[in-house]
């Protein structure tokens, strides 16, 4: 059966990119020339245009004195991180590994920062001789450090990421209030400052991270102000003027039916009132803005290539040559508690004129390894490619890619 496409607009629309002769392009290319130059399906595309059209978004929006930080978890591929570094003030990384790719990428170490509940002793050892900022998040962190900087004769610079006691209203994963593995509690943030004091440490501020994945203005603008009020506070008991405050981020973007895209205004209007209050309260403080999923997930799309039609009691099964193991996300898999379809579409033929109801599978021997249940999709055939927007964050890197031994896919930059 088929359905017009025009009366079925379930998702946000991705018009982020070009159609050119019924194909997706990205990179300034069509899908199925793409496709040719990476040499393979299942593949991740990002487009530079679109990475560098996002910065500049947020540029237009954020006061000039706010800092914005590239959250490169979202998205580590080293050309990425490579083409942020050059766009972004700085870079958080959340392992030693990430750690390198950023300073092979050019990152300046005096705007990198280095978080993580279970840091390593190797770890914190190559962020002080790196000389980047390390969020301290446990007391170990502060004796561990102490040591290290006195046998490499190094300054250990350190921030200290507090857990809060409230939460980001309405973002898809909480990352303070309430017991949390991350950071240190705000009511024992005074003691750690002190014990910060004791060691010789070289304080320079705080990082507050509420939440992630949020489409809420007011909820963010929200937890901004209660983030920085609590830095005020614990503030009277740093050791040192407050040079980093890092705010976070949780700007979320659309992946699900009903969802709209995030209202930058009030945001940056917002920050632009607490660059004020802190020119006169906390004049040495930098204000940070720290984003991975919204600086890159709008510009990246999987792509897989249909190798096998069926219908099985009335449904039609496109089987893919790729998966939830290189896209967990997409599957439902990576913290959706009820499954909902991310946007897709068949790349290949965008000026479809009719739909019909399909179910994207990939290759894998699991009922688990489901791309698109049940979409409104452009008729295809074994050949074409389908195309999963929103896939710029938490893609290939999030994804168990060696699970039933399948082919690993390939990232470009385009």
């Amino acid at each position: 059966m088929t359905t017009p496409l025009r009366e079925l607009p379930v998702h946000a629309p991705m018009n982020q990119f070009a159609v050119r002769q019924g194909e997706l392009v990205v990179g300034e290319k069509r899908l199925s020339t793409l496709a040719e130059q990476v040499g393979q399906t299942p593949f991740y595309a990002y487009d530079r245009a679109l990475l560098r059209a996002r910065v500049a978004e947020l540029r237009a929006v954020l006061p000039p004195a706010v800092k914005l930080h590239y959250a490169m978890k979202a998205n580590p591929m080293p050309a990425v991180v490579g083409l942020m570094a050059g766009l972004v003030d700085g870079i958080d990384v959340a392992s030693g590994s990430e750690l390198k790719v950023a300073l092979d990428a050019g990152a300046d170490p005096q705007e990198l920062s280095f978080a993580g509940p279970g840091k390593r002793d190797t770890e914190l050892r190559q962020a002080v001789a790196a000389g980047v900022l390390i969020n301290l998040e446990s007391f170990r962190e502060v004796g561990a450090l102490a040591a290290i900087s006195q046998d490499l004769a190094l300054p250990a610079r350190v921030a200290v990421r507090v857990n809060p006691d409230f939460e980001l209203k309405g973002s898809g994963m909480k990352m303070s209030g309430g017991p949390k593995p991350f950071g240190v509690d705000a009511e024992q943030v005074p003691r750690l400052l002190g014990e910060i004091a004791a060691a010789g440490l070289a304080f320079e501020g705080f990082q507050l991270f509420a939440g992630s994945q949020n489409l809420r203005a007011d909820a963010i603008c929200e937890a901004q102000q209660k983030s920085y009020e609590l830095a005020l506070r614990l503030a009277q008991d740093a050791p040192l003027p407050v040079q980093f405050l890092n705010l976070g981020g949780g700007f979320g973007i659309p992946y699900f039916p009903g969802e709209q895209r995030l209202d930058l205004t009030p945001i940056g209007d917002n920050l632009a009132q607490l660059q004020l209050r802190a020119q006169a309260e906390m004049p040495q403080a930098a204000l940070v803005i720290e984003l991975g999923r919204y600086l890159v997930g709008e510009a990246g799309v999987y792509v897989t290539r249909i190798v096998d039609r069926k219908v099985s009691r009335g449904l039609v099964y496109l089987v893919a040559d790729g998966g939830l193991h290189h896209h967990l996300s997409a599957s439902g898999n990576f913290g959706q508690v009820v499954r909902k379809n991310y946007p897709v579409c068949i790349g290949t033929q965008t000026d479809a004129a009719t739909t019909e109801v399909a179910s994207v599978v990939g290759p894998l021997c699991t009922p688990l390894d489901l791309l698109a249940d049940r979409m409104a999709l452009a008729p295809a055939q074994v050949g074409d490619l389908v195309v999963v927007f929103q896939s710029g964050a938490y893609g290939a890197s999030a994804s168990p890619q060696r699970f039933l031994g399948h082919p690993e896919c390939l990232e470009v930059l385009v």
